[in-house]
């Protein structure tokens, strides 16, 4: 098959030919960028010339695309502009690549899950006074704990929430 990789089934794992595990047909790699969070929007928009003329970049690599990026214009000294428009992104992309990079070096290219970075219903000040009710009164219940939040700090939130706080909390303890 000319221009395809060939694909064997060994056990129940369909195995590309090169050793990868997986043969979709959008390829292991893009696969693996996908499943990472790391796949370029738009790949076919990188028209720099190091991904056009190498195997070794990858124009979906986003994280890659980011970084060289960055560098063609610390290091090339090219315009921010061009430099955005030979990788397929935007100015507000470039000024949030390089403050992540600053900040956290090739790391902080990878991209972070949405939301909330940690329990921002149940502060600290929260579960301090759930674990002082609890302490007054051990038999209360995790649906009076909640209602007792909802009274105090006017935040509503799940039973399941103020048990896996208050657990968390026992952890550190140990």
């Amino acid at each position: 098959m000319r221009g395809r990789l060939a694909c064997r089934q060994t056990s129940d794992i369909r195995v590309r030919s090169g050793g990868d595990p997986l043969c979709p047909e959008l390829g292991a790699g893009r696969h693996a960028l996908r499943k990472q969070g790391c796949l370029h929007p738009r790949p076919e928009k990188v028209t720099d010339e190091a991904f056009a003329a190498s195997e070794f970049f990858d124009r979906r690599d986003l994280v890659q695309v980011k970084y060289e990026m960055l560098r063609r214009v610390r290091v090339d000294g090219q315009t921010i502009s061009r430099a955005v428009t030979g990788f397929g992104l935007s100015r507000p992309s470039y000024y949030q690549a390089q403050a992540a990079y600053e900040e956290g070096g090739l790391p902080a290219l990878l991209p972070r899950k949405p939301g909330p970075r940690g329990a921002h219903k149940l502060s600290a000040e929260v579960v301090a006074a759930l674990q002082e009710a609890l302490a007054e009164q051990p038999e209360l219940s995790a649906q009076e704990l909640v209602q007792m939040v909802e009274e105090r700090f006017g935040v509503s939130v799940h039973r399941r929430s103020i048990e896996r706080a208050l657990a968390r909390q026992e952890e550190k303890r140990r």
